[in-house]
Order: structure tokens, then C-alpha cells, then sequence
């Protein structure tokens, strides 16, 4: 599976600055995907068209639909969907949230390189939703002719659990695949198609989805990837440890140390404003257990990543 990764620019303060050149990456692998032996006939030859098509004419209407589900513990998630409404989308698009914003702004070294902070750096990707959150990007694929579908993960936005609560991050993957796979099972999806969009722990998110089934997916755009911690910031082993130790005995504190970081990688004091009125998305300190659960993801990926992914 191909995967590119692909960074929009730190000064980006606003949706208007990046998202136009969000559909470049998806229509390169939409181009590369169909011209492998798996898509073939009348079909390949319609998205070549659209594609085409879509260089030059005016962005279609969009239509936007929400839907809960249950997942296999039982769990109440939310979902939503960008749909092109003059036509049938020319591939999908998964998305896997996660704020761009604060995690670039880190990679950038907005915070000090101290230890303490290795868990605001993991936590960037956490806490955050599809439908308000990644609207834009949303509303700008569909408008190009993809079909967009998104997941709050359990304890995040609208679906039901703990709040931001991670017990095991291989439940969000597990969420994100048997959700992804339904839609692409249906009959009107099953010759499309199917892309990766991940942002940040999203990111993390794209790439265990493909490690768990990597012939299924035709390509990925990953945006600042929680795949990679830096030897500068890594905690010291004691104190993974020590918090080891303690975690299933209180793995619902919230008593990770982390700074506020809304005033620091938010410019645009509306943007600001807008995130710290955002109901759906977290903003207490980060529960032990889930960054630790970060934590460990971040260093299985830096570990395999290579072994993984072709990076084009």
C-alpha cells in the first residue's frame, strides 16, 4: 500500500490556507490505484474520467449524513459522511481524527524538549472529533467527488464511554476497521477505492489499520503521524515503570502533567476561541492510562514503521 506523507505548512491559520491543496494526494493515488490489475472495465474508466473532470469543473454539492452505531462491546459510536450528491463518489475516503494544528506546531518545537513533556507531545492527537473538528477537510474531498466517512472513537466527540479514555488503543483500530469495512462492503462500494486519512494519532490509526490488513487498503495521506518520539523528549524508563506499575489501579486519573497548549498552537484567536468552546472536544488533563496507551503505540510503530509502509 502506498503512503504519503504529507504536511500542510505550520502558518496555516486558517481552513482556507491548507485544504486547497488537500486533493492532490488522494488524486495521485487514486490515479495509481487504477492503474493496478485490480480495478479494470467500466468503472476504472469512469473515475478516470471524473478525475479529469474534477481538474476543471465547479466543486460538487455536498451532502451530509450522521448515524450511530454499536460496536462490539456494546458501545454507542457516532459517524458522519461527506457525499458528492450529482454523483456516485469516485473512491472513499476513511478518515482517522486527530488536531493537525497542535501536533505540528510541536513537531515544530513550540514546547521546551524536556522530558515532562513527552505526554503533551503524545496527546496532541487525542481528544478531538470528526464531524466539527474535520468538517473542512470533509466537505472539500466530497466536493471533489470522493465519498468521506468518519468515526468518533469511544470517549471522543459524540460517542458514548469514558472521556477520552483509552483502555486499549487496539479498540479504536478494531472500532475504525469494522466500521470502514461495512461501508466498503456494501454493493455500491466494493469496486472502489478505499484511502486512509490520518491526522496525528489518527495517523497511528492509518498505519495499525493497514499493519492489520494491509492487501485491503489502495493508499494513505497521513498529516503529522503520532509514529515517532524523539530521543530528546523520551521519558525516562523509571518513570514509564513507575506509572506502569500503577496504571490498572488507577488507570482513569487524570494526573498526567501537560501545559495548556490551546494559546500556544492556536495563532488565530478566533480559532482559538472556537476550539475552547467546542464541547466535544477534551480539554481536562489526560487520564493515566491513555498515555500510556500512547505511549507504547507511538514506540511499536517507530519500532516496525519501515517494515510497514513505502513512504512516496
Amino acid at each position: 500500500m502506498p503512503i504519503e506523507l504529507y504536511l500542510f505548512p505550520p502558518h496555516a491559520s486558517s481552513p482556507s490556507s491548507f485544504l486547497p491543496v488537500l486533493i492532490s494526494p488522494f488524486v495521485h493515488l487514486l490515479r495509481k490505484s487504477l492503474s493496478s490489475p485490480r480495478f479494470s472495465g467500466s468503472h476504472a474508466i469512469r473515475c478516470h474520467a471524473l478525475m479529469l473532470a474534477g481538474a476543471v469543473a465547479e466543486p460538487m454539492e455536498v451532502e451530509y449524513q450522521e448515524e450511530y452505531i454499536r460496536n462490539s462491546r456494546g458501545v454507542q459510536l457516532f459517524t458522519c459522511r461527506w457525499l458528492p450528491t450529482s454523483s456516485s463518489p469516485k473512491a472513499l475516503v476513511f478518515l482517522c481524527h486527530g488536531p493537525r494544528d497542535l501536533f505540528i506546531h510541536r513537531l515544530l518545537g513550540v514546547f521546551s524538549q524536556s522530558r515532562h513533556n513527552i505526554f503533551s507531545f503524545l496527546l496532541a492527537g487525542y481528544g478531538m472529533e470528526c464531524s466539527g473538528f474535520m468538517k473542512g477537510c470533509g466537505t472539500k474531498l466530497a466536493a471533489a467527488g470522493f465519498g468521506v466517512f468518519g468515526l468518533d472513537y469511544e470517549g471522543h466527540g459524540r460517542s458514548m464511554g469514558a472521556r477520552c479514555y483509552i483502555k486499549k488503543f487496539d479498540n479504536i483500530v478494531a472500532d475504525c476497521d469494522w466500521f470502514f469495512k461495512s461501508v466498503c462492503g456494501s454493493s455500491e462500494n466494493q469496486v472502489k477505492c478505499r484511502f486512509l486519512y490520518g491526522e496525528s494519532m489518527g495517523g497511528a490509526v492509518a498505519l495499525l489499520l493497514h499493519r492489520k490488513d494491509p492487501a485491503f487498503w489502495d493508499g494513505a495521506v497521513l498529516v503529522a503521524p503520532m509514529c515517532k518520539i524523539s530521543e530528546k523528549v523520551k521519558p525516562h524508563p523509571v518513570v514509564v515503570n513507575l506509572l506502569t506499575r500503577v496504571e490498572e489501579i488507577i488507570p482513569k486519573w487524570k494526573i498526567v502533567p501537560t501545559k495548556d497548549v490551546i494559546d500556544s498552537a492556536f495563532k488565530d484567536p478566533i480559532k482559538r476561541e472556537e476550539i475552547r468552546n467546542n464541547k466535544l472536544i477534551y480539554q481536562d488533563k489526560p487520564r493515566l492510562k491513555t498515555a500510556l496507551e500512547l505511549l507504547r503505540t507511538s514506540m511499536d510503530l517507530e519500532s516496525s514503521l519501515t517494515m510497514a509502509v513505502t513512504v512516496i
